[in-house]
């Protein structure tokens, strides 16, 4: 299953996000590299983990925003138009904190209740570090830089500014358990 999931979530991330969103691209492909990176990490648990890096910010594409909140939109499509793996789409919904933005947005019971979050906490860290050490032109960063240039981008009081700083210390948190697992793994 792991190449050819692979295979179609870039295909299908890439026909999305190329196009209309360069930037969201690079960011995604820089995510899908970090994925490689730390897939050791997850052993048999791994073959999700690309997949949901390469479509975690899919609900952005235009034609796909339906309620604004990428996370949500993004795992409705995958659901919805492609029949993707549930954990896939739980994923994708959840990634990097989704639930504390969508309480801020209103949208907390519609993520929750569809997208329940996936009870496999080294798997979520794996992605929440995928995306946080990643810039928005798919170079590697820092949590803590990324965090501040996303406060910087959105500005302190916007929804996203809100969320960043509610979610920062779980980021950093889930960024050091990685981290400390990568460390641990052997050479």
């Amino acid at each position: 299953m792991g190449d050819r999931i692979d295979e179609w979530a870039q295909q299908l991330a890439k026909a999305e996000l190329s196009g209309p969103l360069p930037r969201r691209w690079a960011h995604t492909q820089g995510v899908a590299e970090r994925a490689i990176e730390v897939r050791q990490v997850l052993g048999a648990d791994a073959d999700p983990l690309f997949a949901a890096a390469t479509l975690h910010d899919v609900g952005y594409a235009p034609r796909l925003a339906a309620t604004g909140f990428h996370p949500l939109d993004g795992a409705r499509f995958l659901r919805n138009e492609h029949s993707a793996d549930e954990r896939l789409t739980r994923l994708v919904a959840n990634h990097s904190f989704a639930l504390l933005e969508a309480e801020e947005r209103g949208l907390r019971e519609d993520l929750a209740t569809e997208f329940p979050l996936l009870e496999e906490p080294l798997l979520v860290d794996t992605l929440v570090y995928c995306d946080m050490t990643t810039t928005p032109d798919g170079d590697r960063t820092t949590a803590q830089d990324r965090v501040a240039e996303i406060r910087s981008r959105y500005g302190d009081d916007s929804v996203v500014g809100r969320f960043i700083r509610r979610a920062a210390p779980e980021i950093f948190s889930s960024v050091e358990r990685v981290e400390a697992a990568m460390t641990a793994q052997p050479r």
